[in-house]
């Protein structure tokens, strides 16, 4: 005979709400950028408001975010021209890259926008940059894992568990802990220095083909020697001391009851990582393409093959406004941290949409894509507006990753098919 279902076994079935508490103050002024993608497009006609400019009227999904109006801005009718669409959306979202723009090649990726920030950053934090999503790893070819791209287009892996990225952020080695990964990072200097030596005496039998090719490896190998000389430079200096405290670690992304939960905590973990100035880039993607939960467990890519269903598409709705509570939830906690003349949030770029705009008949296009921006005032952005760009004319979105990471700091004039930064943002 089951046994009744008791109030003792509450946490188990269902999440419950996180008791985190933000921190009070933060004692730095750095720029700091946190991109977060949500799969399978949005119900657009539930997203998109009607109207335009600072007077604009919020389109029933945004209603969710309404007590942060003045800290955000909504951004329709860009698109990434040289994307296919599909589900390939989170391959490209900071990338703009046409995946099979070289001959010969299935898939060719390029360098994502947040790892440009990384590269002025990272000198100055423990790690140059986060990468977090609901599955670790990479992923495969069109179905990525991550957002974040090397300069060679190579995919960084993401981190799922809670539990694990709070002990990489933030619990202290042993002796025996450091030794050992020392003993790693030499080991990995000692291959890295055989394959230049290997690669200089095969250079001068190839052809100039080959020669590009090995270009591009060796510039690969620089980048990972580079790697290793900052970690082995932070080895010995201590981690930020952070408690556990209202921090639900053992919450699992693939479980639909503890979806809501992991999302937050996922979140707490990125507020943490920016207020220790452990990093100031971190890429969030919330759902892998093609997969996916709503709030309530709900098969999020089913209903983005919605075929222009009422019913669907309202389930749809349902879901967009619950990655919204979150996010809200989360700028919250940013705008409740003071720091110097103002907040947490005035200082944190929050970049937040999909890749794909599965449209008014569940059509998966690169067009009109769902994104908003919020935080950054302090860094030169504007917000309370409603930006509304011609569809047909498809202005790039990598508009506003160039808007981004000059606001970083970042000294570049162009960013992949970028025509300038985005007015009026």
């Amino acid at each position: 005979m089951a046994l009744p279902f008791l109030d003792a076994m509450l946490p188990h079935a269902l999440a419950a709400p996180s008791t985190f508490k933000s921190w009070e103050k933060s004692n730095l002024s750095h720029p700091r950028m946190i991109c977060c993608y949500v799969p399978n497009g949005v119900n657009i006609v539930e997203w998109v408001p009607q109207d335009a400019g600072t007077g604009y009227t919020l389109s029933p999904t945004l209603e969710a975010l309404k007590e942060h109006r003045g800290e955000f801005s909504v951004l329709s009718g860009l698109g990434h021209p040289h994307s296919e669409g599909g589900h390939s959306g989170a391959d490209t979202w900071l990338t703009a890259a046409h995946l099979k723009s070289k001959p010969g090649a299935d898939y060719t990726n390029t360098l994502s926008a947040d790892q440009l920030a990384a590269a002025k950053h990272g000198r100055e934090t423990r790690y140059p940059s986060l990468q977090l999503g609901d599955m670790s790893g990479t992923g495969a070819a069109g179905h990525s894992h991550t957002l974040s791209f090397d300069i060679n287009g190579t995919p960084l892996p993401t981190e799922n568990s809670p539990r694990r990225l709070f002990e990489r952020l933030f619990v202290a080695e042993s002796a025996g802990d450091r030794a050992a990964t020392m003993k790693r990072y030499a080991e990995r200097r000692s291959i890295l220095d055989d394959i230049a030596a290997d690669a200089q005496t095969l250079d001068r039998r190839l052809g100039t083909g080959d020669r590009r090719k090995m270009d591009e490896y060796l510039s690969s190998v620089r980048e990972t020697e580079k790697q290793v000389e900052r970690l082995q430079s932070w080895i010995d200096r201590p981690k930020a001391e952070v408690p556990e405290t209202g921090l639900q670690l053992s919450s699992q992304p693939g479980n639909a009851h503890d979806r809501p939960m992991w999302i937050d905590v996922m979140l707490e973990l990125a507020y943490l990582a920016f207020i220790t100035d452990t990093t100031r880039v971190i890429t969030f993607e919330w759902s892998r393409e093609a997969g996916g939960y709503g709030g309530g467990g709900e098969n999020h890519h089913e209903l983005s093959h919605h075929g222009g269903d009422a019913g669907m598409l309202s389930k749809l709705a349902v879901i967009d406004k619950f990655h919204l509570s979150r996010l809200g939830r989360f700028l919250g906690m940013l705008r409740s941290t003071e720091e110097g003349d103002g907040a947490m949030l005035d200082r944190t770029m929050v970049l937040y949409g999909s890749g794909m705009n599965s449209g008014k008949g569940g059509e998966h296009s690169p067009k009109n894509l769902p994104l908003l921006v919020a935080g950054g005032q302090k860094l030169g952005l504007t917000h309370g507006r409603h930006l509304a760009f011609d569809v047909e004319k498809h202005p790039p979105m990598s508009n506003v990753l160039l808007t981004l990471v000059q606001k970083m700091g970042v000294e570049v004039e162009a960013f992949a098919d970028s025509t300038g930064t985005l007015t009026g943002l």
